[in-house]
């Protein structure tokens, strides 16, 4: 009878033990670390730049009013803004800034040339990380013709009078690779 007792004492202590892990899991003992992938972080807490803001009043002129192309012509001239005449849909202070600046002198096909010069860069990067990636040679694509039997070939059959297209091309057969040939 000890020896049933001891047996079941044991299977009762094992089965103890096997639910401890999610006993003390359900009870939130358990030290369980944040998912760093779950954290989000909150945007800080700013005050507003300006406290002298008032809510508008109904009826009250609004301060913002002037269009943004009357405000930078107010900010260059320094002076109200006033009605210009506008000459080939251009006023005279937009052309007199071009002017001081240059825009007036741009070439015209500038964006064909950068475009141009980007696809330089990027196809010379790709061929960079090309030499990086596929380190081997490549096999080139199609068939090599022999050159010497082949004019051979056409010379006899000029000689004899056959035409040129009679007789199977000499073709150079590629040796296949070895297992590891090109690594070392």
């Amino acid at each position: 009878m000890s020896r049933l007792t001891a047996l079941s004492v044991i299977a009762i202590l094992s089965v103890g033990l096997a639910a401890c892990d999610s006993a003390r899991e359900t009870l939130g003992l358990n030290k369980r670390a944040p998912d760093e992938f779950a954290v989000v972080p909150r945007a800080p807490l700013v005050l507003p730049p300006n406290y002298d803001l008032r809510p508008p009043e109904p009826g009250a002129p609004r301060p913002q009013e002037a269009t943004p192309a009357q405000t930078a012509r107010q900010a260059l001239t320094g002076t109200a803004p006033a009605a210009a005449p506008v000459a080939n849909g251009i006023d005279p202070l937009d052309q007199a800034v071009l002017a001081r600046t240059g825009g007036d002198r741009a070439d015209p096909s500038i964006r064909a040339t950068i475009a141009q010069e980007n696809t330089q860069l990027a196809e010379a990067s790709e061929s960079f990380v090309d030499d990086l990636l596929f380190w081997q040679e490549r096999e080139q694509p199609g068939t090599v013709i022999d050159a010497g039997a082949e004019q051979r070939r056409l010379q006899t059959n000029q000689a004899v009078g056959r035409p040129i297209d009679t007789g199977e091309t000499p073709i150079i057969e590629r040796k296949r690779r070895g297992l590891l040939e090109g690594i070392f």
